[in-house]
């Protein structure tokens, strides 16, 4: 046995195993940054640009619609805002996290950075919180870094690279996300429920409103029934104590 953060016992086998699945999809999901990296150069971006918004933003959606909005010929204004309301929804995924990572100071800062899709799946998708906590971090930091140096990789290489479809780049984190999601939906009836209105929601707005609504629409509307479930199933000795109160 070892010591988790936090003063948590978590078993030495189970937490390489959760780092082993944290490099991997690090490598499924930091490869797609060459994608990103050709995309903004082609919209008119400096790979010195390209690189501080991997580094600064480092949200692969806000960053890909903001590229997408200025190749269009739309504002800077419209594409800040269409990478705000695609990266919102971190600020859910980082209310769920708070008390599984418990950090503090600069590490709380760094936290909010490194909160992204693959990290928060994998930190929900464990056991114990000490093993959420190895698999936050890894992740987190194995995207990081990959996405970066295929970020600058693209960069610099985008006339060679040409259309990143061609590589099939544009499913990586797609099939990625989906991995992650799946042994959760396999929980029960309800997960699956709860997911499958959340992706009619988003359907339902994307031909109706700004790119990022849908999506957070999504989650919000997933928060709100997790927490109505947690709600309508509290324990017995908490309804006893709210039915005599």
């Amino acid at each position: 046995m070892t010591s988790g953060v936090g003063g948590d016992a978590v078993d030495a086998a189970a937490a390489k195993q959760v780092v082993r699945d944290s490099l991997g999809v690090a490598i499924a999901v930091g490869s797609y940054g060459v994608a990103f990296g050709a995309a903004s150069v082609a919209a008119g971006f400096s790979p010195a640009q390209t690189s501080l918004s991997s580094l600064l933003t480092f949200t692969g959606g806000s960053q890909f619609a903001i590229a997408g909005v200025i190749a269009g010929g739309g504002t800077a204004a419209a594409a800040l805002g269409s990478g705000y309301l695609l990266g919102a929804r971190n600020t859910l995924y980082a209310l769920r996290l708070q008390p599984l990572l418990a950090v503090r100071g600069w590490r709380r800062a760094l936290a909010a950075l490194l909160t992204i899709d693959e990290s928060t799946a994998m930190a929900l998708g464990q056991r114990a919180p000490a093993l959420s906590r190895v698999a936050f971090w890894w992740t987190a930091a194995g995207v990081y870094v990959l996405w970066n140096l295929a970020t600058l990789l693209g960069a610099f290489g985008a006339q060679a690279l040409g259309d990143p479809k061609r590589f099939g780049l544009d499913a990586a984190i797609p099939a990625a996300f989906l991995a992650l999601l799946a042994p959760r939906l396999r929980a029960g009836p309800l997960p699956g429920r709860i997911a499958a209105g959340g992706a009619l929601i988003a359907l339902i707005l994307i031909p109706l409103t700004p790119p990022g609504v849908p999506v957070l629409a999504g989650c919000v509307s997933l928060a709100l029934a997790f927490d109505v479930r947690a709600r309508r199933f509290r324990s017995p000795d908490a309804r006893d104590a709210g039915g005599t109160s």
